[in-house]
């Protein structure tokens, strides 16, 4: 009698519900990984992602090995890899932790009603969230579209435990059944010269989301308030991707902050860790959206907001895309994006402004982007944040705001380190000038060795007259 373990995006030996229920069980183990993105349409991974994949398989599979185990992988659908597994077993039971994505909830439920059918004990478990989705409503009983009373009821909601440590050995099995080398997986890009920035920036893996986590605490968590929407610092986690692949749970970082808080301060809630939780019950209250209104990811929240006169702008996006808006914020911020999968927070809501308000392209085109090119692409966090900016979201008030790319910059990066590092053609502008070099004189600009139009493109819109398209279109919306 065997169980099988079937890993998803829970990619983690330790706190995981699902390896510990198989343990409890006192059965072999067989963990296995399926590749199917076939029910995802085209949502399967972008290419950041799988590029992510591939090393946190690879760093999974070494640490089962660690501990007497394998990770078979296997690719194919769901339902019929796992027959045949079953088949090739014997396994009795098959365990996972849940997701939450539309297509991945329905495939579940026939995966559920597949095994029950033959027999087979079919469990799943919460790896992923504080609270399920489902467990948090208003007083009348609807979903929560406001985030801080959302905040302020999974935060009464939630009793935190200690996260359970990774087993020190796993059952194996008298006979292991076949499995896909990670290369057949064919995860990894085809422009290897691409993916070398992310191989410079990341570590997948569970042992690198730990060393991410304890760098925080002991870097940056204290000061995190003050330091967040700082973009040339060192402010901010880096926990997003290993977050989303299940490298380490959302229970793992709010114990691990409330103990370091407590034993640094004496307060398990000082304003650097309550910020930072507020983030994690962002993400929370993403995936309460998903649920509740599984068309997120495409359709707005806001009633008669599809009403909204989007433009057709071509090369405006594609300028965007490259960082090559003549905007230097924004253009910094692509910039990172493309080099290294992942970008700043407060410049993701800066480029994505200019995208949506600015030039007027549709958030979906914005969200696509971000899907094919963030390490931390998550379906759920995505479409609410691109909502949010867009002002067709929740808690998306005023909805009419509009981020100015120059004084964002110069606001939250007002010694140009961020965009120094990333638009470096800039590098020689003085702290004033560099976040609005149109309005650098002639003789300025040639001592820094800028040549507008040339060395560093004109700005593809200006933004006052932008505001005012903009706002001309919010008003027409507010009509209808």
């Amino acid at each position: 009698m065997v169980t099988l373990v079937w890993f998803r995006r829970d990619l983690r030996l330790a706190d995981n519900p699902a390896l510990v229920h198989a343990l409890a069980a006192g059965r072999p183990i067989v963990p296995c990984f399926i590749l199917d993105d076939a029910d995802a349409g085209d949502r399967a991974p972008g290419g950041a992602s799988r590029w992510w994949l591939d090393g946190s398989l690879a760093a999974l599979a070494r640490d089962l090995a660690a501990r007497g185990s394998r990770l078979v992988l296997k690719r194919g659908p769901a339902e019929r890899v796992l027959d045949a597994l079953i088949a090739e077993t014997g396994a009795s039971a098959v365990v996972w932790n849940r997701r939450y994505e539309p297509w991945a909830r329905a495939r579940d439920e026939r995966v559920t009603s597949r095994l029950e059918a033959r027999g087979i004990e079919a469990t799943s478990c919460n790896a992923a969230l504080l609270r399920e989705p489902w467990m948090l409503a208003t007083r009348q009983g609807e979903p929560y579209r406001i985030f801080t009373p959302f905040r302020t009821a999974l935060r009464a909601r939630f009793e935190p435990t200690p996260p359970m440590p990774a087993p020190d050995r796993l059952p194996a099995p008298r006979r292991w059944p076949a499995s896909e080398t990670l290369a057949s997986l064919c995860l990894l890009p085809d422009k290897p010269d691409w993916a070398g920035g992310l191989r410079a920036a990341w570590s997948p893996g569970e042992t690198g989301a730990r060393a991410r986590l304890d760098a925080f605490l002991d870097g940056a968590l204290l000061d995190y308030r003050e330091r967040r929407d700082l973009p040339g610092t060192r402010g901010t986690s880096r926990l997003s991707p290993h977050l989303h692949f299940g490298e380490i749970g959302p229970k793992q970082i709010w114990h691990a902050v409330k103990t370091h808080a407590l034993a640094e301060t004496g307060d398990t809630d000082p304003p650097g860790a309550a910020t930072f939780l507020s983030e994690i019950a962002w993400r929370e209250f993403s995936y309460h959206l998903l649920h509740h209104f599984p068309a997120l990811p495409d359709v707005p929240l806001r009633a008669g907001f599809e009403a909204f006169p989007w433009r057709e702008d071509g090369a405006g996006e594609r300028a965007w895309q490259r960082g090559l808006t003549g905007y230097p914020i924004v253009d910094a911020g692509m910039r990172e994006l493309w080099a290294t999968g992942w970008m700043h927070n407060r410049v993701r809501m800066i480029v994505a402004s200019f995208l949506v308000k600015d030039l007027l392209v549709p958030w979906q085109r914005g969200e696509r982007w971000f899907w094919d090119t963030l390490v931390d692409a998550d379906l759920a966090s995505n479409a609410a944040s691109w909502q949010w900016v867009a002002g067709c979201g929740a808690d998306a008030a005023p909805y009419f705001r509009i981020f100015n790319p120059a004084l964002q910059g110069a606001k939250f990066d007002p010694r140009g380190e961020y965009v120094r590092r990333w638009v470096p053609e800039l590098a020689k502008l003085r702290d004033a000038q560099i976040h609005a070099p149109w309005e650098a004189q002639p003789i300025e600009l040639a001592e820094a060795g800028i040549t507008l139009g040339r060395t560093y493109p004109q700005r593809i819109v200006d933004h006052r007259l932008a505001r005012q398209r903009a706002l001309d279109a919010f008003a027409k919306l507010g009509k209808t």
